[in-house]
């Protein structure tokens, strides 16, 4: 008796354990569930930025006088302007009492020095069935840049797009870029 006691007592210890081991943790499968569920956010946002940076493509592509940057590719645009072949992106794109608010980074190709500079900024929505902008309601604006003391490849430009909200923003175009000519006094002499 003593010998099925203690035999019945080990197969029960034994089957607990294998029923312990079987069973997952309720905290491992939490984590796991959050570890999908960050990663099905992760897909979304990848995706929608696939789609965002095909739109940018296909606006680039059809125009020869500009540079359009959408707010959601985050990725530079090679622009061939008058003042040379320029790399353009947009980033830290906030909401602002009047509209929004963003930072133009223009950069030189080839590490040249950027030279001083005017261009128009145009910004608006985009239709959302077609993703062509809409001009009815697009706004602009001139920025400069000015010469500087040294020569650098990049500059940075704030820009202020009023009448807009962030998630409204659908473009910001850069076109027009003219390069400005230096005037001094030896400029002046015939």
């Amino acid at each position: 008796m003593k010998k099925t006691t203690t035999l019945t007592l080990s197969m029960l210890t034994s089957l607990l354990l294998l029923t312990g081991c079987a069973t997952p943790q309720p905290s491992a499968v939490n984590k796991l569930h959050n570890e999908v569920g960050k990663l099905n956010q992760q897909m979304r946002q990848l995706t929608d930025q696939a789609t965002v940076l095909e739109q940018q493509s296909q606006l680039n592509s059809g125009s020869a006088q500009g540079a359009w940057l959408l707010p959601g590719a985050n990725t530079a645009v090679l622009l061939q302007s008058n003042a040379g072949e320029l790399r353009l992106s947009l980033s830290h794109v906030e909401a602002e009492a009047s509209g929004t608010r963003a930072l133009l980074h223009i950069r030189a190709a080839g590490e040249q020095p950027l030279v001083p500079l005017t261009a128009k900024i145009e910004w608006g929505e985009l239709d959302p069935t077609t993703g062509k902008p809409l001009s009815a309601d697009s706004q602009s604006q001139e920025i400069t840049l000015p010469a500087s003391l040294l020569p650098k490849a990049e500059a940075t430009v704030p820009l202020r797009l009023s009448g807009i909200q962030p998630e409204q923003l659908g473009y910001v175009r850069v076109h027009d870029v003219v390069p400005q000519v230096a005037v001094g006094p030896q400029a002046a002499q015939p």
